[in-house]
């Protein structure tokens, strides 16, 4: 099968990339500098920007699937990803598989990424919307620095628990989603297998890593202060600090049976993931 996957070069679509090319599928992966891409057998890369949204969606005339994911630091997803939408309807496209985020489907109509589900469901292209939690490798990108230099996980979550998610049990059920017709029409939540807190969550990594580290609940003011300081824009800024929230008011702690349901395998646990990861913080 052909099949297009946007945001080639990602944590998310690179593994999805890489398990559809395990299987034999031909893979035409999306990215701002497709020179830049890896050479395997299978693999094409073509361009796709979100700065430039409607440039590189004729791709879509020689696929027969598509997986499209938000690349990070853009709020307005709507913006970013509809003409593609548009050109998959026109190019009449057997499936379209959408990853957004988990509560989505909570949010008012207008909000972009819900208004981008909408016109994936109304857009005619048979589709699947899968909404995971939160990654457990942000503690190894966005919460990295923190642990590294102060033995800290700073964020404002309270004594919420969350049902961290592993971005391979994401990618498998991405793959498991664009291949399976039985999916078809649903939009999904996915999520870990166990709810932990972040202090829960600082005592497994100190277990696996045997270093001390600790959590510390910020304020949202500090937590979004920390991400400016980082480089993150405004708008996304202030959209971190609105999904925090909702974390921390406990939005974030249902445990589903999905990732089974779509994979047939359990989801990964934070205990292997922390051992599978622990060189990460011990840098």
């Amino acid at each position: 099968m052909k099949i297009f996957v946007y945001g080639g070069s990602g944590q998310i679509s690179s593994s999805v990339i890489s398990k559809l090319l395990d299987l034999g599928h031909e893979v035409y992966a999306g990215t701002r500098n497709p020179d830049a891409g890896k050479k395997l057998p299978g693999l094409h890369w073509v361009f796709a920007d979100a700065t430039q949204p409607t440039k590189g969606t004729e791709i879509l005339e020689n696929v027969e699937r598509a997986f499209f994911i938000s690349p990070p630091g853009y709020t307005d997803q709507y913006s970013v990803l509809s003409p593609w939408f548009e050109k998959a309807k026109k190019a009449s496209l057997k499936k379209v598989v959408l990853m957004s985020a988990m509560g989505v489907d909570f949010a008012p109509p207008e909000a972009p990424f819900r208004k981008l589900e909408i016109s994936l469901e109304n857009s005619g292209v048979p589709y699947t919307i899968l909404r995971p939690n939160w990654f457990m490798q942000n503690f190894q990108t966005y919460w990295l620095s923190g642990i590294l230099k102060d033995k800290k996980i700073f964020f404002p979550a309270g004594n919420a628990k969350t049902s961290f998610i592993h971005t391979d049990d994401i990618s498998s059920s991405v793959v498991s989603a664009l291949l399976n017709d039985q999916f078809n029409g649903k939009g999904i939540t996915l999520t870990g297998k166990e709810a932990l807190t972040h202090e829960e969550v600082a005592e497994k990594i100190s277990k696996h890593t045997g270093v001390k580290v600790s959590y510390s609940d910020i304020s949202p003011e500090t937590f979004k202060a920390n991400l400016l300081q980082a480089g993150v824009s405004e708008d996304y800024a202030s959209f971190m600090v609105f999904i925090a929230g909702a974390l921390k008011e406990g939005h974030s702690s249902s445990i589903l049976n999905t990732v089974r349901e779509i994979t047939g395998k359990d989801p990964i646990t934070f205990d292997e993931y922390a051992e599978q990861n622990k060189k990460v913080w011990l840098n």
